[in-house]
């Protein structure tokens, strides 16, 4: 372990920049220069608005602050599906989540899915890949997948322990997230021994699995992950007094989903105000410590001489409610769930620019190959970015046409009792779920209700229809609804069939063990009528 921190070090480096040491050169034109070496750092569970005022307010990101003075932020960048693994899905596929049928954190790309990454290698650039990657099948708990497949049975249990807060190591810990941590300096190594000897441009990624809650073993070896964890280091970066407290509805006034996921969440207890405000000042602070990793990759960039030379993206999977609406975790359409960072820096893009377009992971694809000036296919679901970033770009535009003024995401695995489909347009954020009729949708209007306290859909029926129209042009959605009921009724068929005697224990013992083992019988039963 450095003696210095990683936050002393960053500033540094970023007020030499600012003084013009080793300033990049001003941004040019694509055309105009040898294609960019390309970094994307993809963080797990941070919330977008952090990254832009008010939210910004809160805590102290240097990193994300720096990228914001010399490169571009979308203030309107949200994830194609709010959970891990099918978001990064759509990210390294570049098509819709029903498309590549990602349904939940067990149902992926195939492994040996061509990526973006892939294309830009076999064009030439060096590629290397370091920390979390969760885009492919096989992977996470069989609790997770489980609860996925059952999420249509009559039955109403917790999946999760209680969300807390925990504090750890001393006042100077900064190294609190090791694997993290161990995972960037690789990169960071990577770049300073080999990408500096490149004759060829490079695309490293970074995957980081903060500010993701960590796992509450104190609750049983089966419950999830809704301890937030960090040490004073990085807690004395959070302006508590900027902290906001979110609006709760009554537990009966809550929309039936809401109910459904706030229930498995564990959070339909009683919380005090001090426990809310700590759970999300923890949460800040292990944003802030994820904000000085992507830190630690600039200055190894500036250090080597091949800032100028490289265009970095930062972005997450999906944010953090972080005990909005009466959740923390992913898994919803409200802002903080859905809502991602975006930020790019680097040459041809243009600095301290805001960008209100709305825009979503999917377009992460495109993005790559136009930086690596590759021919983009034209059945992706997203658009090059490039357009947006730099001046005189070109772009696939127009082939495909222009760039739509809509976003779409859509969810189809735990915590929720009902595939969910958000279009996200103007000013509107339109939510509807299942079939479209049997549970009714929501409807926001985020210019005069920011945090979505008040579904307008029987307000603007008008609205509410020609939005769903948008939507079943874009996806016919209750065809997929009823498919992904029959891919989780299948199976969980075929996984209690391959359990034979030991099934009774081992659904008994999943994540929901506290509340199941109180009525085995009762909850074998539901199960037995669902299928």
């Amino acid at each position: 372990m450095r003696d210095d921190g990683p936050l002393g070090r960053a500033r540094l480096v970023l007020l030499l920049m600012a003084a013009g040491s080793g300033a990049r050169p001003r941004p040019t034109a694509p055309g105009d220069q040898p294609p960019s070496n390309v970094v994307l750092v993809v963080c797990d569970s941070l919330d977008g608005r952090l990254t832009f005022f008010p939210g910004n307010q809160t805590v102290d990101l240097p990193s994300i602050n720096f990228m914001k003075r010399h490169g571009t932020v979308f203030l309107n960048a949200y994830t194609n599906s709010p959970i891990c693994c099918p978001s990064r899905a759509a990210m390294w596929s570049g098509l819709f989540t029903h498309l590549t049928e990602s349904w939940n954190n067990f149902k992926g790309l195939d492994p040996d899915y061509i990526t973006w990454m892939d294309i830009m290698e076999k064009h030439g650039y060096r590629a290397q890949k370091f920390g979390k990657l969760d885009f492919t099948s096989g992977h996470h708990s069989v609790s997770n997948r489980v609860e996925a497949w059952t999420r249509d049975v009559n039955f109403l249990l917790r999946q999760e322990a209680r969300p807390m807060v925990k504090l750890t190591g001393h006042r100077k810990q900064f190294r609190v997230m090791e694997t993290d941590w161990w995972n960037t300096d690789k990169a960071v190594n990577w770049i300073k021994e080999e990408a500096v000897n490149f004759t060829q441009p490079f695309v490293l990624y970074l995957g980081l699995n903060l500010p993701h809650p960590y796992p509450s073993p104190y609750a049983g070896e089966n419950f999830g992950s809704s301890t937030f964890l960090t040490s004073l280091y990085w807690l004395e970066k959070v302006n508590y007094e900027a902290i906001k407290i979110p609006k709760w509805s009554s537990l009966s006034e809550m929309h039936p989903v809401d109910y459904y996921s706030s229930y498995t969440k564990n959070c339909t207890g009683e919380f005090t105000t001090e426990e809310v405000r700590n759970i999300r000042a923890f949460y800040y602070a292990m944003c802030a410590e994820t904000d000085a990793m992507l830190g630690e990759i600039i200055s190894a960039l500036r250090d080597t001489g091949l800032l100028g030379k490289t265009i970095i993206i930062f972005t997450a999977d999906h944010g953090e409610l972080a005990m909005e609406h009466r959740q923390f975790y992913k898994m919803s359409m409200y802002e903080g769930s859905s809502h991602v960072p975006l930020l790019v820096m680097g040459p041809g893009v243009r600095e301290q620019q805001q960008i209100p377009n709305i825009v979503s992971l999917v377009d992460i694809y495109p993005t790559m190959l136009d930086i690596a000036r590759i021919p983009v296919p034209q059945n992706l679901s997203g658009y090059s970015l490039t357009p947006l970033l730099c001046e005189n770009a070109e772009s696939e535009a127009s082939a495909r046409g222009p760039r739509p003024s809509w976003v779409l995401s859509e969810f189809h695995g735990c915590n929720v009792n009902s595939s969910v489909y958000m279009l996200r347009t103007g000013k509107w954020k339109y939510i509807t779920y299942s079939d479209g009729s049997s549970v009714s949708p929501q409807l926001f209007d985020l210019i005069a209700d920011p945090d979505e306290l008040t579904n307008v859909a029987i307000k603007f029926p008008v609205t509410v229809h020609s939005l769903d129209k948008i939507l079943r042009s874009v996806v016919n959605y209750p065809k997929v609804s009823s498919a992904v009921q029959e891919y989780n009724k299948q199976q969980f068929i075929s996984w209690k069939q391959s359990l034979g005697h030991n099934y009774s224990s081992v659904i008994a013992n999943l994540r929901w063990h506290q509340d199941w083992l109180k009525d085995p019988r009762k909850y074998e039963n539901a199960i037995d009528k669902w299928l």
